[in-house]
Order: C-alpha cells, then structure tokens, then sequence
C-alpha cells in the first residue's frame, strides 16, 4: 500500500479487501447493469463497521487517522467506484455538523451512522450547480420550527439517507450571506425522495431529488449560525475534495492492475504484448501520474490532519487525480485492445465511474478557479 499508514488499519485494510472480493464486485456488477441500488451489500458493510471510517473517536469512532481511511477508501474504489462514494458522501453528510454543529448534533448522527444509517449532503438545485448562491429553497421561522421548502438535485443518499444537511435561504436579500445549514432528520415531515437517477457511472450509488414541502424541524436543528450556510458548505467541500480525489486514485489504480493483467496474458506476433515498449511506457505514464494524483490526496489530508490550510490542496487533489482517473481508464481500455470496448470485460466500467470525479463536488472547471484565486491572494 502506497499511503504510510498505522498497523491498526494495515489490520483493516486486509479485512476490506476481502470484504471487497467476496461481498462488493460480483454484487457491484450486477448493480452496474439493473441500476438497482444494492441494500444488502450496505448493510452488511455497516456490520463490518466500514460506514462508521470517519466518526470521531469521542463519539463513538474508531480514531483513524484521514490517511488510513484515505487507504481504506481506494481499497473500496479499486473494487467499485459506486460502493465508495455511497460511503464517502455519507462522510459528506456528516461533515457540516463536525464542523459546525453542537456536541448534541454530533452524537445525534454519529450515533445514527453507527447504528447503519447513511448521511447526506443537500446543496445543488435544478437552477443552482456551481452556482450554489442561486438557490431558492427556503427556511421560515415559525414558532419552535423551521418550515423548508424546496428541492435539490442529484443527492447521493438521496432516497437512503437517516439524515440531511440542507443549505437553505433565510434571508434571500442577503445572498450568500442569507444562507443557513439545517439538520434534518429522514423522519422529518414534508420531506421525501425523488425518482432515483439512471446514471452513466457509479450505479450501485443512490441519486435522487430531495423534496422539502413545508418540512419541518426544530429550530435547535440550525447548524451553526444563521447566514453561517454558505460558509460551512464551502469547508464542507474543501474537505470533501481531497476524498473525491483518493476515490479517483482508486479507479485509476483499478485501471492499472487490470491493464498489467491483461498484457502480460494476451500473446501477440508470438509474445505477450507487456513486452512491447510502447505498452511499457504506457503502463509506466499510468503508473507515474496515479501515484502523484495519491501523494497530493495524502498532502491535503495530511494537512488537514495537521490543522493547516488545504482548500488549495485539496481542489488540486480532486482536480488533478480526476482527470488522471479519465486519462487512465481510457489507457486501459486502449490496452485491451476491442476486448476493452465490451461490458464483458471490466475497464470499460472504469471510464463511466471515472466521469463524474470531474464533475461533482465542484467541477473541475471551478476547482482550477479556486486554485488561481489561492495564486492571485499570494
């Protein structure tokens, strides 16, 4: 394993690698084709504790380090991309209440992950992707009760999820600064799912619309301060990307040992074709930018780890190890020849994943944004 980590997660990261061999590919690939979202596979995860990676000790955790869990988390993603991101957007869910939450809000759904539940996380709307600010959902004080109304798009949890962190307007002639984050529970009134998405890629995840029709929650359930929304959904991302980034690691590492598989298998003009220089260096540029991709996941969580700034090194931790995920599953599907074109064969799976680690969590576009913001403030 590349990452440095500690002798309890070497410990952890054979009992996932198992646990990925024997429950998540077969199950994922089956996934992949009926688009049905595998419950069972999640519990069973659940029961083997890997919902739970990212739960602070004091609440209940296992106290890893973000770069053990960073080597647990591509462990999943080498198996299926879609398995990993269910459980890391769970992690998103959970991370504007460790930020800015009460103690009571931060056992409240660490206490709920670890009874099995998942998380999520409630920012984009139909009209409002990069965009976050032009989102028009609604939070109204009434009483003891915020009353939201709205919808979002493309949540992953979406229709599975125990809890939602909803970035919601209070105050619309404020803008960005009129924004506030609630915590609201699965069972809260007025809230309900919507049709899950058919997607390209990471199909053994769970997308949908989250609707809030007069939905309400106590007004204790603000996270943080209101206006803070914005704010605490920004950090919220900043932290998300470099996990997005090391998920990307995952697929690209996949791609890799599929393709050194294969050519050293597959015999041409009388030799395996690994034998041809042309493959070689192909395999080494695949093999060079993959390990540089993980190495800056490991700098922005270490980083965070430390206590020091990341929002820069964890835009280009998801930037640069997306784009190499694409660049490599494309490599090794060229490998494989037409055989790397056919659902029979498993890279071409890769290069669906691998889209939409360019997409989510701020497209890269913006992230090449916020890393020319970070060199303009210099």
């Amino acid at each position: 394993m590349p990452y440095l980590i500690s002798e309890e997660a070497q410990d952890l990261l054979q009992d996932v690698r198992k646990f990925c061999e024997n429950e998540v590919v077969d199950t994922c690939i089956e996934a992949d084709k009926t688009g049905e979202w595998p419950r069972e596979l999640y519990e069973k995860a659940a029961e083997q504790g890997y919902l739970q990676l990212e739960i602070p000790e004091e609440f209940g955790g296992v106290g890893l380090s973000r770069i053990d869990v960073a080597a647990l988390f591509e462990e999943m993603a080498k198996a299926d991309a879609g398995f990993a991101t269910t459980i890391s957007a769970s992690g998103l869910g959970m991370k504007p209440v460790l930020i800015a939450g009460t103690d009571e809000q931060k056992q409240y759904i660490c206490d709920l992950i670890m009874d099995g539940g998942l998380g999520a996380f409630c920012l984009t709307e139909p009209g409002a992707g990069s965009d976050a600010s032009a989102g028009t959902t609604t939070a109204v004080l009434d009483g003891d009760e915020w009353v939201l109304n709205g919808r979002k798009c493309f949540i992953t949890n979406g229709a599975v999820a125990s809890f939602y962190c909803v970035v919601a307007s209070t105050d619309k002639s404020k803008g960005v600064k009129g924004l506030s984050m609630f915590l609201v529970p699965a069972t809260a009134p007025g809230l309900s799912a919507g049709k899950e998405e058919d997607k390209m890629g990471i199909r053994s995840s769970n997308t949908t619309d989250v609707v809030l029709e007069d939905c309400r929650i106590p007004a204790s359930n603000i996270i943080g301060k209101e206006g803070e929304g914005f704010k605490i959904a920004m950090q919220t991302l900043d932290q998300a990307r470099a996990w997005m980034g090391c998920l990307s690691v995952g697929i690209a590492q996949r791609g890799i040992d599929e393709a050194l598989k294969y050519t050293k298998e597959r015999v041409q003009f009388g030799k395996p074709i690994i034998k041809n220089q042309s493959l070689q260096f192909k395999l080494a540029d695949m093999d060079i930018k993959t390990e540089v991709a993980r190495q800056m996941v490991a700098n922005a969580l270490t980083r965070m780890d430390e206590g020091l700034d990341y929002s820069r090194e964890s835009a280009i931790a998801k930037c640069y190890a997306s784009d190499i995920a694409m660049e490599v599953a494309s490599e090794a599907i060229q490998a494989f020849g037409g055989y790397g074109y056919s659902r029979e064969y498993p890279v071409e799976k890769l290069l669906r994943d691998a889209k939409i680690f360019q997409i989510f969590e701020g497209t890269n576009e913006i992230l090449r944004i916020v890393v020319a913001n970070n060199l303009m403030r210099r």
